[in-house]
C-alpha cells in the first residue's frame, strides 16, 4: 500500500506512521516540516501553500519510486492551505530493519519531495510584506 496524501486538514500524523508499520522493520524515522516564525532574517507571520491540481500524483509517484529505489516502506502527507506558526506541512516516515537505511530513505523522500512536488508557498511576514518563495 502506498500512503501519499495532499490535504487542506491538519495531517493526520498517526495514519502516515501506521501506513510504514512493518513487524519486520526495527526502525521508524518520521520528519515533520513545520511552519517557522523566522525566513532570511524577517519575521513570518503565517504560510499559503497551494498545490498544482496534479500534486497529488507527483507526490505518489516520488513515494512509489523511493520506495522501490531503497526497498524501505515510504508514506507522505503534505498540507495546504492557510498554516500558522507551528502548524505540519509535511510529514514523511520511511521503515527499515535498521535506522540507519530508515534515515536514509526518510532523508531522500524528503529531498525528492521537495524538489519534484508542485506546491509553492507564500509567507506572510510581519511588516505586512507577503511574497511566494521557492518559485
Amino acid at each position: 500500500m502506498t500512503f501519499a496524501l495532499i490535504t487542506d486538514e491538519p495531517i493526520d500524523e498517526p495514519a502516515v506512521r501506521a501506513a510504514v508499520g512493518g513487524d519486520a522493520d526495527g526502525a521508524v524515522v518520521m520528519f515533520c516540516g513545520v511552519v517557522r516564525d523566522h525566513d532570511g532574517g524577517r519575521a513570518v507571520e503565517a504560510l499559503d501553500y497551494r498545490a498544482h491540481p496534479d500534486a497529488e500524483r507527483f507526490l505518489r509517484e516520488i513515494v512509489e519510486r523511493v520506495s522501490a529505489e531503497t526497498g524501505r516502506r515510504i508514506a507522505a502527507a503534505h498540507r495546504v492551505g492557510d498554516l500558522r506558526i507551528g502548524d505540519v506541512a509535511l510529514f514523511a516516515a520511511a521503515s527499515a530493519g535498521h535506522r540507519a537505511e530508515a534515515f536514509e530513505a526518510c532523508e531522500l523522500l524528503v529531498e525528492e519531495i521537495k524538489r519534484g512536488v508542485p506546491i509553492w508557498k507564500r509567507q506572510h511576514y510581519d511588516d505586512g510584506v507577503s511574497e511566494w518563495v521557492g518559485l
